[in-house]
């Protein structure tokens, strides 16, 4: 079989060589691809003749899938998929897998940089003493003693509340499945609203869904207590960005960490959030530490050894 990457995996190509050994043992091909394009004639060129696609967060649309007619199989080296056309999938019967788990360190450490970060006024307090400062006005508070609610409790949302556990703060949940691994840790499971009502940290851990989409709206905000902050390294349409940036402008929650947006970055400078105050802004990195991107890797060759011996493992569509 000819398995294309798309779009370069954050690994060298030696890597990708040493991981696709067994593969191209078994007469299969593997074309890595360590430049990124974006224009459908130039990935549809790419993966024209490819039985296997590999894609990590590029937008893959149904126009390029349409395009490459041989495709069976589509390996996603991250975890969200909402980014592929899964309708184009469904109706060809293409078998898409993710690659659930690679991330988890390193999102759930990020929510705690955004949080020491706005609690600290760590970019504020950098700024300071680079231009003969002192610290009047940047005290802040401390993680300690805080409650930290938990939207979502995958692995990701039950790393960052044994972490928040360690810091020492209470722990509040909202999911549709209870873990008794959070339940151990202390956390409490409340009705979202509630959690909302009595955090002083909600951090987001939930897929884009039809369930999802615009989750944390007004309302919501609303409940939230004017020095609570909001943390969301999870995926952009889960709040309603545009009344996120409002609630930051009229004080009605004290600040927010955002490393996901309505859009992958570059961000469009009319963007609400990038001039909502007291807001720390990543360009969609949680993802992206060293570790992680070999684990993507690996399991991503994983997804496709497995797929090729008939035994499909981190299931998104099972195609025909």
């Amino acid at each position: 079989m000819k398995i294309v990457v798309l779009e370069p995996l954050g690994v060298s190509g030696a890597y990708v060589d040493k991981l696709a050994e067994g593969l191209r043992a078994a007469g299969h091909e593997l074309i890595y691809w360590d430049t990124k394009v974006t224009d459908t004639p130039s990935l549809i060129e790419r993966g024209r003749d490819a039985d296997i696609l590999v894609v990590a967060n590029m937008p893959l649309k149904g126009e390029v899938i349409e395009g490459c007619p041989r495709v069976k199989y589509i390996a996603v080296a991250f975890t969200g998929v909402d980014h592929v056309d899964l309708s184009a999938c469904r109706a060809r019967g293409i078998a898409v897998s993710n690659a659930a788990g690679y991330s988890t360190n390193a999102v759930a450490e990020l929510v705690f940089g955004l949080a020491i970060g706005l609690y600290r006024s760590i970019p504020a307090c950098d700024q300071r003493a680079r231009t003969g400062g002192t610290k009047d006005g940047l005290v802040g508070p401390e993680l300690h003693g805080k409650t930290m609610g938990i939207v979502g409790t995958g692995a990701i949302g039950r790393r960052v509340a044994a972490i928040a556990s360690a810091f020492g703060c209470k722990l509040l949940a909202y999911s549709r499945t209870e873990r008794k691994e959070m339940k151990a840790l202390g956390a409490e499971y409340v009705t979202l609203e509630e959690l909302m009502e009595r955090s002083d940290i909600v951090s987001l851990h939930v897929p884009v869904t039809d369930g999802t989409r615009g989750l944390i709206g007004r309302e919501l905000l609303a409940k939230m207590k004017k020095s609570a902050i909001l943390i969301n390294t999870a995926r952009g349409p889960v709040v309603d960005n545009a009344a996120l940036a409002e609630a930051l402008e009229n004080g009605s929650i004290a600040g927010a960490g955002i490393d996901v947006f309505d859009m992958e970055p570059p961000i469009p400078g009319d963007y609400p959030l990038l001039t909502a105050p007291h807001t720390i802004l990543t360009p969609h990195v949680a993802f992206a530490t060293d570790e992680a991107m070999e684990i993507r890797a690996d399991i991503t060759i994983s997804n496709i050894e497995h797929w090729i011996a008939g035994d499909q493992i981190n299931v998104i569509l099972s195609g025909n």
